[in-house]
């Protein structure tokens, strides 16, 4: 390509922010303007155009994207804005009216159309390839595959169907698609994501498509079972308890799907749960998560907590650390209560000060490792299937069948001179630590 050619092609830098539902939409958006001649800036210097993708779930997530559409436009001054805080353009133009364009999340078409306004494309369709399974911001050997957008719960505290809307589930033979596509591109590990796993298909009466001569029904067990004949890892995230959610453990038990379980289940006090207007039953989770744990015994347990909830107490707090110890919870995210702007929690009585919400969260993170320590000692041992994420001078490190990337821990390697990074390898743990292992070669 010639340094003529270079110049006039035109090149877009994105900062992508929030959760792995906002950075599917960066990995789409990325899709389209490459498929469109665009090539993508790695620094603000070499963009034409920045295009920010903003969080607006929590206050502190608003002000981060405030911050960084502030820095894009000092670094560069041309600047798009999408993603949840998008839907309050009022907000966005109050502080920077020099951006050029907002949408709100998921407003794939409108982002397109501001970028075209900005900056014409300028398409060759002889050097603008684009990877059969699209642009990927995460490694090679996994993807995010998203089922579903916005939720029809109301959480107190959650202002996501504010910004996303109510549930609006993708046909399951799209799924079916893009997850085979991405398993032929070399995708080893699907984490499958959404607002609600678990109440996929709900709004489309779980309707069935059809792929390759064959019908594909939108329910959440269905697609386990079909994603799980795929090849490939199936890694299940933000699943509501739901009763339905019990006929998918023994594909776990079965090897079909990774036996791991990520569930908001928030807190444990009935009081609390009501006040944050919760589904579940969840002071009976306890027992259910042993029901489970006999019928899979490797089931790892993810979930997020909140600590400081308007109203919560020093024995709904106790109630919270004998729910984590009972139920072992493998992993778990814990957030100080932000009094969230738009959000129905901001009005309730008995608003927990600050630095009862910063005690409570260090009382409960020691639980937290104190129950993480303990899963990991049963696990010496025991043989288990890695996936490598890295290989560095001491050698590989990777995620076991109970680790998502970036959010639990990784597994040490000795013995693996050759892997490198996708490969699935099988190791005997050797040592554990608070949150990570140490493995060896069978």
């Amino acid at each position: 390509m010639t340094d003529a050619l270079e110049k006039t092609i035109p090149k877009v830098g994105i900062v992508s922010l929030g959760c792995p539902k906002a950075l599917v939409d960066s990995e789409r958006i990325i899709t389209r303007l490459r498929a469109e001649g665009y090539q993508i800036a790695p620094d603000y210097s070499g963009a034409d155009l920045v295009l920010v993708n903003t969080c607006g779930f929590l206050d502190s997530a608003r002000e981060e994207s405030l911050d960084a559409i502030g820095e894009a436009i000092a670094e560069n001054g041309k600047v798009i804005v999408t993603g949840c805080l998008g839907a309050e353009p009022d907000v966005i133009r109050a502080r920077h009216p020099k951006v050029l364009a907002i949408t709100g999340p998921q407003q794939y078409e409108s982002v397109m159309s501001a970028v075209h306004t900005a900056l014409p494309p300028s398409h060759d369709p002889f050097l603008d390839l684009v990877p059969e399974g699209g642009v990927k911001l995460t490694p090679r050997h996994y993807a995010y595959l998203k089922i579903s957008e916005g939720c029809n719960n109301r959480c107190s505290f959650c202002i996501i169907p504010k910004l996303r809307g109510d549930l609006v589930s993708r046909p399951a033979a799209h799924v079916m698609a893009e997850a085979e596509k991405l398993v032929g591109a070399g995708v080893k590990e699907l984490l499958v994501i959404s607002q609600d796993t678990s109440a996929y298909g709900l709004d489309i009466g779980y309707a069935t498509s059809s792929w390759k001569d064959r019908e594909y029904r939108a329910k959440f067990y269905d697609l386990c079972k079909d994603l799980g004949s795929l090849g490939a890892w199936v890694r299940l995230h933000y699943v509501y308890p739901y009763p339905h959610v019990d006929e998918a453990i023994h594909l776990m038990a079965e090897g079909k799907i990774l036996p791991y379980l990520d569930i908001p289940f928030q807190h444990a006090s009935p009081r609390v749960l009501k006040a944050m207007r919760r589904p579940a039953n969840q002071d009976k989770q306890a027992a259910r998560i042993a029901k489970w744990r006999s019928e899979c015994p490797d089931l790892a347990i993810r979930s997020t907590f909140i600590v400081g909830f308007p109203g919560e107490t020093e024995e709904d707090f106790s109630l919270l650390l004998d729910f984590m110890r009972e139920g072992q919870i493998d992993r778990v995210g814990c957030f100080k209560y932000e009094n969230v702007v738009h959000a129905a929690s901001r009005d309730l009585e008995g608003q927990v000060p600050e630095e009862v919400k910063e005690e409570r969260w260090h009382r409960f993170m020691e639980v937290a490792r104190e129950v993480s320590e303990q899963r990991l000692a049963t696990k010496i041992g025991k043989e288990v299937d890695v996936i490598i994420d890295e290989v560095d001078d001491e050698g590989p490190i990777g995620r076991t069948v109970w680790d998502a990337p970036e959010v639990d821990g990784a597994i040490e390697l000795h013995g693996f001179k050759k892997a490198k990074p996708g490969d699935i390898v099988r190791a005997r743990v050797v040592d554990a630590g608070d949150y990570d292992l140490v493995g060896e070669a069978i």
